[in-house]
């Protein structure tokens, strides 16, 4: 009890509001401009980053990229700004910021395939290479673009596999993408026999060309003479198609070329060899 009434004595009660006199003093005008500073800077950064997200909507930044980085961009600014006031006030941030970057550390050592499949998918999705929808051939494997991950690129084959392919392998691969161009050449080559007359096979693989209206006048088709075989003259065929007719065309005139040099008379001579008997003489 004793103890107490000392405690609250008038010149210890005085030497606490002195002390707490002096701390407001000391500390008010920092904790003010820091208050000041975090509603100032937490406008700033919603601002920039309603600008930022507004930039990658206009360049037509895929929506799951645009969301991601909106969201690492707010995160890691308003991180930054609470770092900032707090060392205004007078906590000291060093140690924090240390440890941070240690544990930053670790967790990239341990996730850096994940972070190269990550950049990866940052890359494709911002610099767009291909795009859902799309037929490419890729790291020994082809098919259509079902879906553009974060981590992994997701591809369906003509026969209908799901085939998912990590992101960090496809930005650093070589990519072919066979429909980015909205027109592909159909190159085809058909043998006719050393017999046969070559303006006769030429006039009937044109007059299938300028039949087939799929195939474009622009770029001229052409029909030539590609080589003399061992056992056939090879004539090449190349037109220009819209990107989805392709396989279409190329089928469907392979089997009309046949049929068109059937009824012609135009042989279509295959790989054969002559044997010769001898009988020997008594």
């Amino acid at each position: 009890m004793d103890q107490l009434t000392d405690q609250l004595s008038p010149d210890k009660l005085q030497s606490y509001l002195d002390t707490a006199v002096q701390l407001t003093l000391q500390y008010a005008p920092k904790l003010l401009l820091a208050i000041i500073v975090l509603i100032v800077g937490m406008w700033i950064i919603n601002r920039f980053v309603a600008g930022v997200a507004l930039a990658m909507e206009k360049r037509n930044v895929e929506p799951t990229l645009a969301r991601f980085l909106r969201s690492l961009t707010n995160i890691l600014f308003k991180a930054l700004l609470l770092i900032s006031v707090a060392s205004m006030v007078g906590v000291e941030t060093t140690s924090f910021v240390a440890v941070l970057g240690a544990g930053g550390l670790a967790i990239g050592l341990a996730l850096q395939g994940s972070l190269a499949n990550f950049a990866g998918g940052v890359l494709i999705l911002l610099f767009r290479p291909y795009k859902v929808g799309d037929f490419i051939e890729a790291q020994g494997v082809s098919g259509s673009v079902k879906s553009i991950e974060i981590f992994n690129t997701v591809m369906n084959t003509p026969d209908n596999k799901i085939i998912i392919v990590p992101n960090g392998m496809l930005s650093n691969g070589i990519i072919t993408n066979f429909s980015k161009e909205a027109m592909r050449r159909v190159d085809m080559s058909f043998g006719i026999g050393y017999g046969d007359d070559i303006g006769q096979a030429k006039a009937v693989l044109l007059r299938l060309i300028n039949e087939e209206t799929r195939i474009h006048a622009d770029p001229e088709p052409l029909v030539a003479v590609a080589s003399l075989g061992d056992s056939s003259v090879n004539l090449v065929v190349r037109v220009w198609v819209a990107a989805a007719d392709y396989w279409a065309v190329q089928f469907e005139m392979t089997e009309r070329v046949k049929l068109a040099f059937d009824a012609a008379g135009i042989s279509i001579p295959f790989p054969q060899r002559d044997v010769h008997l001898y009988s020997e003489k008594a």
